[in-house]
């Protein structure tokens, strides 16, 4: 699994934790803003928090946070390497 990471979007940063395949919960400013799943390429649902049905909205923030998970590319940890 994936671990935490955080993306810049609009000056905001969200946290985003992955869940399962293709869902994420994110958190906006240490606050939980929920879960989202992607749907299709450029289309993301946030999740209803009691059912974690999808809620076809057609959210902006949503599918721009979206759009940060999909362009996120994870640092490489420096590997130390032994030499003994």
């Amino acid at each position: 699994m994936q671990d935490p990471f955080d993306v810049l979007v609009n000056g905001v940063v969200y946290s985003v934790f992955p869940e399962e395949d293709n869902v994420y919960t994110i958190f906006k400013a240490g606050i939980e803003f929920g879960k989202i799943e992607k749907d299709t390429e450029n289309l993301w649902l946030k999740l209803d928090p009691e059912t974690e049905l999808p809620m076809f909205d057609n959210d902006a923030e949503t599918n721009r946070i979206g759009l940060a998970i999909t362009n996120y590319v994870p640092e490489e940890e420096d590997e130390d390497e032994d030499l003994d």
